[in-house]
């Protein structure tokens, strides 16, 4: 190897380490990137080198997990999705759970494809069980504190879960999926406060209004809504003539109800 600085020494091990790769191959898309190891490390995996040897490695993966190779090539199924998940040390109870199918794009719950499995890898860097448990990991620990990240999973387990050929959520699921996302005890943020239960309550409503379908927009809209009680809990922000869903209109009047007919500010 040429003499290398300390510093890029420490760059190249690092980049080997990520991409399994020899040390001529580091340097090489180091000094082509200016030492910028995350820079390298994206240009090695959208590369024709970098792209051959990780779907390669992916490939076996996904083979490893399926449930019939013979009547599905290109799937795995619910069982071999639960056998990944734990191999992953993720719980199916917890958001990361849903992070994961995320980044995945899985078609339902317990099913992934290749191309989606392929691709999201390969768009994380992650070509090994072991990367892809360290990434599980990050995820679960960015999931709470980037609302661009805990929005873009929320949104995308509307699809996720919807029942086969149904345009929306039943209310049992979309309550399952309020209880994951918006309590802290498997990964997701805390709705309720101190002073006003907004989760309990809202299921409490939706369930005196006869446990109707959920649509699209209100599951979307929620996620929104639950931001801004965080800003404001007495509704400050909130007006009659907004955009919010007919149900969170008629839910704002509840909780103002129960709170003993506090007018909005």
């Amino acid at each position: 190897m040429p003499p290398y600085s300390s510093a890029q020494k420490q760059q190249i091990a690092q980049f080997v380490n990520f991409t399994q790769t020899k040390d001529t191959v580091a340097a090489k898309f180091l000094r082509a990137s200016r030492w910028n190891v995350q820079e390298a490390i994206d240009t090695y995996f959208q590369s024709p080198k970098g792209a051959g040897g990780s779907t390669s490695a992916l490939n076996k993966i996904f083979d490893s997990y399926q449930d019939s190779p013979a009547n599905n090539p290109d799937g795995i199924g619910i069982e071999g999705a639960m056998k990944y998940f734990g191999d992953l040390q993720v719980q199916l109870d917890e958001v990361t759970c849903l992070g994961i199918a995320e980044l995945l794009q899985s078609p339902s719950m317990g099913e992934f494809t290749r191309e989606g499995f392929l691709n999201g890898w390969r768009s994380a860097g992650c070509d090994s069980l072991d990367k892809m448990i360290t990434h599980a990991k990050d995820i679960r620990g960015r999931i709470p504190t980037q609302p661009d990240l805990f929005r873009r999973i929320y949104r995308y387990t509307f699809p996720l879960c919807r029942m086969q050929g149904q345009r929306n959520l039943t209310f049992e699921i979309a309550a399952e999926q309020w209880k994951l996302f918006f309590t802290p005890d498997n990964g997701g943020i805390q709705w309720n406060t101190s002073t006003t239960p907004w989760l309990d309550w809202w299921i409490e409503f939706l369930e005196g209004r006869g446990k109707r379908p959920v649509n699209k927009d209100l599951w979307e809209q929620v996620e929104v809504f639950m931001r801004k009680t965080h800003e404001d809990e007495y509704f400050g922000w909130w007006s009659e003539d907004g955009a919010w869903p007919g149900a969170l209109d008629d839910f704002v009047s509840w909780v103002q109800e129960k709170r003993g007919g506090m007018d909005v500010e």
